[in-house]
């Protein structure tokens, strides 16, 4: 059985019809059963509670704890807050004037989505959940949405609070006020987590989905493809201690917040959930500062004084896949002169490849060269000058000079790139010796 026919077995799609009579008896027998669950729910004295982590404490009101206030749609109401983070403030070592300054071209390159760059960032809504399950699946409920946009040069965060399950259709229909006017989405990781079960929770409610067919920067792509050959792992909490030079105290872990919803829906203790707000406000302008840190290496990587140059060459690389060869080429270029021999060399490499596309044969041959120079071994270079001097020099003496060469480090090669180096010394000594040339003993 598809997701789908799962969903409309469900929500009740599909089935046969209930007599208007029939349909008005079961709702407002629903109804009576709800409300005599909330007056008892409403009779409960607040009370010492000890929840899942196993400290007492004293209930307090959520409003006592979160500024915020209930917000009435048709489908009911739910909690909402609000929060500004003014320019002039950090987040980490970014200043939040600098978050709104992301280069569009680079965000839409970022994403994979050209249209992004006729789109200002004033359009983005920055989006994240939290859920009483990381499993994701029809179960799992997003009982808080935190938003994010920018107003001028602050940063705004809303979220949008389900106090119990069924303010989830209050909550969406809010969501869906509040996204109207945005055009593109930003998330991390969102695009197999948030979005998914958003879109699953509107189906189930019977709403029209908003992020539904929106462009979608999922910041964990770009994590990876640009840091991650640097990091530990690419979670959140890593970038903005290494990148953004932010450090959480007394956050609480993400496996510890569906625990913590559960116990508010026992204790109604607000307490419980003053650092799960938090945890998501944060998640939400760490994402706005990611896109800033990413687009300035994307546009800028050269002139940053402390851009790291294993970054700078994903970011060329990145470049030269969306064909953009200029940026790429400085980038390169401006990499050749790093004090790290690994990245010089793996510039080397890609900037040559580039030349040689370009049919820059002189440039191509010249970094083989000075390659060669500094390290004999290496067999790309000893490779690419091989096949230069015999497809374009013609000069198969020379070329058999540099394989051998390349061939007396066998104990270093790999079988394959021995037998790989054999078979193209036969091959040289062969054309060598049909041009009346006699190969070097």
């Amino acid at each position: 059985m598809s997701v789908k026919d799962r969903l409309k077995r469900l929500t009740g799609e599909g089935q046969p019809a209930v007599s208007g009579t029939a349909r008005q008896e079961l709702i407002s027998e629903l109804r009576r059963r709800v409300d005599a669950i909330m007056a008892r729910r409403a009779a409960y004295p607040q009370r010492t509670v000890t929840p899942a982590s196993g400290r007492p404490t004293t209930a307090r009101a959520l409003d006592e704890v979160i500024t915020g206030e209930e917000v009435n749609t048709g489908c009911g109401a739910c909690f909402f807050t609000r929060s500004m983070f003014r320019a002039e403030s950090y987040h980490g070592n970014i200043q939040v004037a600098r978050l709104a300054g992301a280069d569009m071209k680079a965000a839409a390159m970022l994403a994979g989505r050209p249209e992004i760059a006729r789109m200002d960032l004033a359009d983005a809504v920055f989006l994240d959940t939290e859920t009483t399950g990381l499993a994701g699946g029809t179960g799992t409920f997003a009982f808080l949405v935190g938003l994010g946009w920018f107003e001028g040069r602050d940063f705004v965060v809303c979220q949008l609070f389900a106090r119990d399950f069924h303010e989830e259709p209050s909550m969406l229909s809010l969501l869906q006020d509040m996204t109207a006017g945005k055009r593109f989405l930003v998330t991390f990781n969102g695009r197999a987590f948030d979005v998914s079960l958003l879109s699953a929770r509107y189906i189930l409610n019977r709403l029209e989905d908003p992020l539904a067919g929106m462009p979608h920067l999922d910041l964990l792509f770009p994590s990876r493809k640009l840091a991650g050959h640097r990091l530990e792992n690419c979670r959140l909490v890593t970038l903005e201690n290494e990148i953004l030079g932010f450090t959480r105290t007394g956050d609480v872990p993400g496996w510890e917040i569906p625990s913590r919803y559960f116990d508010w829906l026992r204790s109604r203790d607000g307490t419980l959930l003053e650092d799960v707000f938090l945890h998501n406000r944060l998640d939400i302008v760490s994402m706005a500062a990611l896109v800033s840190h990413f687009t300035d290496i994307v546009t800028r990587g050269n002139e940053l004084p402390h851009c790291h140059p294993g970054d700078l060459l994903a970011a060329a690389r990145l470049h030269l896949q969306h064909g953009d060869n200029r940026i790429a080429r400085a980038f390169l270029e401006a990499l050749m002169g790093s004090p790290d021999p690994l990245v010089v060399r793996d510039a080397g490499r890609t900037l040559s490849l580039f030349f040689k596309r370009q049919g820059r044969w002189e440039d191509a041959v010249r970094i083989w060269q000075d390659m060669m120079v500094r390290d004999p071994g290496d067999l790309f270079a000893a490779e690419e000058m091989a096949k230069w001097l015999e497809h374009r020099a013609y000069d198969h003496l020379r070329a058999i000079e540099i394989v051998e060469t390349a061939l007396s480090g066998s104990g270093t090669l790999s079988l394959a790139d021995r037998s790989s180096l054999a078979h193209r010394l036969a091959r040289l000594k062969r054309k060598a010796a049909s041009a009346g040339r006699r190969p070097p003993e």
